[in-house]
Formats: structure tokens, sequence, C-alpha cells
């Protein structure tokens, strides 16, 4: 991963800190694919798909996330649950777009709870 993936992933696990969800895990391998961020919001684990896009000339970070992309997280979401000795309740995907913002030190942060689910 790139040095702006890494920054993107530590400003998204932070925001989500503030958002009073706890990080469980970064960057969950597995053949299938890889989560960048897997977090725990009271019950729910929620795996999070980190998007940065320096500009949306090749679309924006949100839509960068098509079906075949989805499907990999899902897949490797399912791994992680196997894996798991913790019992969640529920979980969710969530999708963090990072832009930056022209003539800001701060970027933009949208953040997409549900922003899709198991098939």
């Amino acid at each position: 991963m790139n040095n702006l993936g890494k920054q993107a992933e530590e400003l998204a696990s932070q925001y989500l800190q503030k958002q009073n969800l706890t990080l469980i895990d970064q960057n969950y391998h597995c053949r299938r694919g890889e989560i960048d961020l897997i977090m725990q919001d009271q019950h729910t684990l929620v795996f999070v798909e980190v998007r940065y896009r320096k500009n949306a000339r090749f679309g924006s970070a949100l839509e960068s996330i098509n079906h075949k992309k989805q499907a990999k997280i899902i897949t490797t979401a399912e791994h992680y649950l196997l894996q798991s000795k913790d019992d969640y309740f529920d979980c969710r995907f969530d999708v963090i777009a990072i832009m930056p913002i022209h003539n800001s030190d701060k970027p933009e942060i949208t953040w997409i709870k549900n922003a899709f689910q198991l098939n």
C-alpha cells in the first residue's frame, strides 16, 4: 500500500474512533481479499472500506466500489467471521470516502453506513 493509502486509513480510523467505534483489526488479509478496517459499533461488527481520491477525474471514491469489489469484501468478511472467536449480533459494511479540499489542510470525509449488504 502506498503512503497516501496508509494515511487515508489512519485518518478514517481516527475519525471513526471519534464517533465511538472501536478498532478491532486493520488490513485484514486472506486469500480472497483485504478489509481495510474492522471496527465495533456497540454489538455490531463493522467492515470498513476506505477510499481516497485526489480528484474525481476517474470517478469519485464512492463510485470506485463496484459490485466485484463489494463481493470481495463480503467474502473476506465471511472468512473473518468464521475465524473469529467473538460473537457479534450483527455486522455491516461501511465506506469512508476521503477527498482533499483545495486550499485546506483538512480533507473532506464522507461516511456511508450500510453502504452495501450481503446478497
